[in-house]
């Protein structure tokens, strides 16, 4: 065995790579399901899964080439040592994987309406325009489809570069870094930190516009929010690691607690006006109360109760008094005071 290559075991780092591991898995499946479930991919910008994907791929890429002393130890270690060694490849590694799912899922399940371009038909006078589905691609489907296929040539490349690098250089894990795999390791770690950086901004944008939840899990970004941060800690106190290699998860863990903040306002606007996450109306939206009326006397008809209430509202004035009487006044009133209403009412769409 190496010098180099003695196992080092640290139990807190052990433990919070592997809740973390767990954390992941658990945080991801609600948006899978919830994909799957609702048989819809609405509500995603594609360019936010671009970025997502080719971010955490760079970011894993990264993570390998800065452990690959560590990782070469493996052949001198235990199982159970190298596991605990390359945690932290498979911590990240596992971060690429279940966002690439998402992107999958998001071509799969993407809405049928939306991939083809629909026209309306004019009918005659008594019927109305027919909407007719054509053979046509829309915009949206084939700007997934191209960005689906850049996020493959991104990994292709990338993964190519890396593993030629990685073979060139010293196979000794007490050998330093060759300066030409630091400058690639240093540019996957730069690249990945603007690529999450730039992720969320497109899916905030898009989010804002449609100002409905969609196919967006809140649960999701309610457990990786938190654990954003709780990754980037993880990575700090990883031997081998410098800044390059977190702080692309500290900035998307900002941004996505952005985007969660947005969709928990949004959840309250669609209360508010009875759609589901989709902007459909429910099914089980209440009905208006019927109004409260004085109970009727024994043998008069609603009509006869109506006249007698119409009767007894009119009162005889003049056309001077009518001139003066303050209902216009307080009506205009009303008007001013309704526009003059909070601005977050009408951003939240719950004026009525």
């Amino acid at each position: 065995m190496s010098s180099a290559c003695t196992p080092a075991h640290d139990w807190f780092s052990d433990v919070l790579t592997g809740g973390l591991i767990l954390g992941l898995c658990i945080s991801y499946a609600p948006q899978h399901s919830r994909i799957i479930t609702k048989g819809s991919s609405e509500g995603f910008s594609p360019w936010f899964l671009l970025l997502g994907s080719t971010s955490s791929a760079s970011g894993m890429l990264n993570m390998i080439v800065m452990q690959q002393a560590v990782v070469s130890c493996c052949r001198y270690y235990s199982a159970l040592d190298c596991l605990e060694t390359v945690a932290g490849v498979i911590q990240v590694g596992l971060q690429w994987f279940l966002f690439s799912v998402i992107l999958v899922l998001y071509i799969i399940y993407f809405p049928p309406h939306l991939k083809y371009v629909t026209l309306d038909i004019e009918g005659n006078d008594l019927q109305p325009p027919e909407r007719v589905r054509t053979n046509l691609k829309s915009d949206s489907w084939r700007l997934s489809v191209l960005l689906s296929w850049i996020v493959i040539i991104h990994l292709a490349f990338c993964t190519f570069v890396t593993f030629i690098l990685l073979s060139s250089s010293p196979s000794d894990p007490s050998d330093s870094i060759r300066p030409q795999l630091h400058t690639w390791a240093t540019f996957l770690g730069v690249s990945s930190a603007v690529l999450a950086a730039l992720q969320y901004a497109p899916q905030i944008v898009h989010t804002y516009r449609l100002k409905l939840v969609g196919a967006l899990s809140i649960p999701m970004m309610m457990i990786q929010t938190p654990g954003g941060i709780i990754m980037v800690i993880s990575i700090m106190i990883r031997p081998g690691t410098n800044w390059t290699s977190w702080i692309m998860f500290l900035v998307a863990a900002i941004m996505q607690g952005m985007l969660l903040v947005m969709c928990l306002c949004w959840k309250v606007r669609q209360r508010r006006l009875y759609i589901d996450d989709f902007g459909h109306p429910l099914t089980d939206r209440p009905l208006p109360e019927p109004p409260i009326t004085d109970e009727l006397d024994d043998g008069e008809s609603a009509d006869e109760a109506v006249e007698d209430a119409i009767d007894d509202d009119l009162i005889s004035i003049s056309r001077e008094e009518a001139e003066g009487a303050p209902l216009l006044r307080d009506r205009r009133r009303r008007k001013i005071k309704i526009r003059k209403r909070k601005w977050w009412t009408k951003w939240l769409g719950t004026t009525k």
